[in-house]
C-alpha cells in the first residue's frame, strides 16, 4: 500500500511539474501577445473600472426620476409639574406626558428646468466617450505589442545573421590554417583570422543580449514570468512595396470619421453643451410635490381617560398634500456665473477637437512620410546587399588564389555584414511603418 502510494505521488510530482514547465516554455503568438495585454493591461483594467461606474451613474440619474420616500417614527418624553384643581384647591403635581407618532412622506420633483432630464443625458454621454477612451487604450497597447513583437524578430533575426558571420568565421580560420600549414600563406594571417573569430563572438555575444532583452521588454509589457518566455517566429521575409499607401488622403479621411480620440473630443462637446442646459435650469422655476401619511399617540399620568395606544393611533391618523414653487430671483450671481463657465467649457471642448484633429494629422502625415524614408531605406539596402555579396564573393576568389591578402578580405567581408545589418533594420522598420499607417487605416495590425 505504501508503494502503491508513493508511486502515485510521484506520478502527481512528475505531472506537475511537466505542466508547469509547459507553462514556463509556452510559445506566444503575436495574437495570444495582444489579446493578453487587453485583458491583464492596468490601464484597460482601470478604464473597464470607469465604465462601470459610469453605468452607476446613470441608474442613479434614472432614479432622480422617481419620487423621494422616507418614514418616520418619534417618541416624546414631557416632565415637569402642572396646576389642578381639586374641588376648590388647586394643586401642582409632577406632570409626566408620552407622545408617540409615525408617518411616511413622498416628495416629487414635478419640473427644474429639465435639469434631471439633461443630467441623465449627460451620464449616458459619459458611458459612451469613456467606452471610446477605452477602445484608443486598446489601440495604442496593442501597436506597442506588435513594436516589441517585431522587434524580438529583428533582435533574432540579427543573432541569426551574427551567428552565421561566426561560423563563417570559425571555417575561414580553418582554411586559414591549412593554407599556413601548406606554406601557401604566412603565419600572420592566423592571427588576423583568430582577431576575426574573436571580434565575431563579441558580435554574438552582443546580439543574444539585445535579443534577450527584447524578450524581457514584450515579457513585462505583457507582466509574466520572464522565464521561458518565447514568441512565435513570424515569417518576415521580402516586405512587398504594394504595402505602401500612395496617398495620404485616405488614410486622412478614414481617421477623422472613425478614430477614437476624434469621437471622444467629439462626445466631450456633446458633454458641454449639455453642461451650459445644466447650469441655465438654475433660472428655472422648481415646481415639487409632496404627500404624507402620519399618526400620533398621547398618554400623560394627570389624565387616566386615554383611549388605549392603537386605537389612538387609528383615530389620528392623517393625510396631507403640498405643492411648491420655487421661482429664483436673486442668487448673488451663482446662476449666471455657472452659465458662464459652462459656455467658456463648451468652447473649449470645441478648441480641443481643432487640437486633436491637427495632432491626429500630424501624426499620420509624419508615419506616411516614415514609411515613404523607410520603403526608399529597404530598396537600397536591398540593393547593396546584392552589391556587396558579388563583391565579397569576388574578393574570396581573389583571396584563395593569392591576389588578394587577409586585409582587404576583411575589409570586404565587414561591408557584406554591415549590408546585411543594414537590410534587416530597413526590413522591420518598413513593417512597423506600414503597421502604423494600417493602425490609422483601422486595419488588423496582428496579422
Amino acid at each position: 500500500m505504501m508503494i502503491n502510494n508513493i508511486k502515485i505521488l510521484t506520478l502527481g510530482l512528475l505531472l506537475s511539474f511537466s505542466t508547469y514547465s509547459f507553462s514556463q516554455n509556452k510559445i506566444w503568438t503575436l495574437q495570444e501577445c495582444v489579446n493578453h495585454a487587453l485583458e491583464n493591461n492596468i490601464s484597460v483594467v482601470q478604464a473597464q473600472n470607469t465604465l462601470l461606474l459610469n453605468e452607476q451613474d446613470i441608474k442613479a440619474a434614472k432614479g432622480s426620476f422617481l419620487p423621494t420616500v422616507s418614514g418616520n417614527a418619534g417618541h416624546n418624553i414631557g416632565i415637569g409639574t402642572q396646576r389642578i384643581d381639586i374641588g376648590a384647591t388647586q394643586v401642582v403635581i409632577d406632570r409626566t406626558s408620552h407622545n408617540t407618532n409615525f408617518g411616511v412622506g413622498a416628495n416629487q420633483t414635478i419640473f427644474n428646468g429639465f435639469r434631471l432630464t439633461n443630467l441623465y443625458k449627460q451620464s449616458e454621454l459619459s458611458l459612451e466617450t469613456n467606452t471610446l477612451e477605452l477602445q484608443r487604450i486598446k489601440d495604442d497597447i496593442s501597436l506597442n505589442v506588435v513594436n516589441s513583437y517585431l522587434n524580438i524578430l529583428f533582435n533574432k533575426e540579427n543573432l541569426e545573421t551574427a551567428n552565421a558571420q561566426y561560423q563563417f568565421s570559425k571555417k575561414q580560420l580553418n582554411q586559414v590554417q591549412e593554407l599556413v600549414d601548406a606554406g601557401v600563406q604566412p603565419k600572420a594571417n592566423i592571427y588576423d583570422a583568430q582577431a576575426t573569430l574573436s571580434r565575431d563572438l563579441q558580435s554574438v555575444t552582443v546580439a543574444e543580449n539585445s535579443y534577450e532583452l527584447s524578450l524581457l521588454t514584450l515579457s513585462q509589457l505583457l507582466q509574466v514570468e520572464f522565464n521561458g518566455f518565447d514568441v512565435e517566429v513570424i515569417d518576415v521575409n521580402d516586405p512587398s512595396a504594394e504595402l505602401m499607401y500612395k496617398d495620404v488622403t485616405p488614410i486622412l479621411d478614414y481617421a477623422y470619421s472613425n478614430r477614437s480620440e476624434i469621437k471622444v473630443a467629439e462626445k466631450n462637446i456633446e458633454s458641454a453643451k449639455i453642461g451650459t442646459e445644466i447650469s441655465k435650469s438654475g433660472f428655472s422655476p422648481r415646481v415639487t410635490g409632496s404627500y404624507n401619511f402620519g399618526t400620533n399617540a398621547f398618554f400623560t399620568n394627570v389624565n387616566r381617560n386615554e383611549d388605549p395606544f392603537f386605537t389612538q393611533l387609528n383615530d389620528q391618523k392623517g393625510h396631507s398634500f403640498g405643492l411648491n414653487v420655487s421661482v429664483p430671483i436673486f442668487s448673488g450671481y451663482q446662476n449666471k456665473t455657472a452659465v458662464a463657465k459652462s459656455e467658456i467649457q463648451e468652447q473649449n471642448a470645441l478648441l480641443r477637437l481643432e487640437q486633436t484633429k491637427l495632432a491626429l494629422e500630424a501624426n499620420i502625415q509624419r508615419a506616411f512620410t516614415d514609411a515613404k524614408s523607410a520603403l526608399r531605406a529597404y530598396e537600397a539596402a536591398k540593393s547593396s546587399l546584392e552589391s556587396q555579396e558579388l563583391a565579397f564573393g569576388n574578393a574570396e576568389q581573389r583571396y584563395n588564389i593569392g591576389v588578394m591578402n587577409a586585409f582587404d578580405l576583411e575589409q570586404s567581408r565587414l561591408r557584406l555584414v554591415n549590408a546585411e545589418a543594414s537590410l534587416i533594420n530597413a526590413k522591420y522598420d518598413f513593417v512597423f511603418k506600414t503597421k502604423v499607417l494600417d493602425f490609422y487605416l483601422g486595419k488588423p495590425i496582428t496579422q
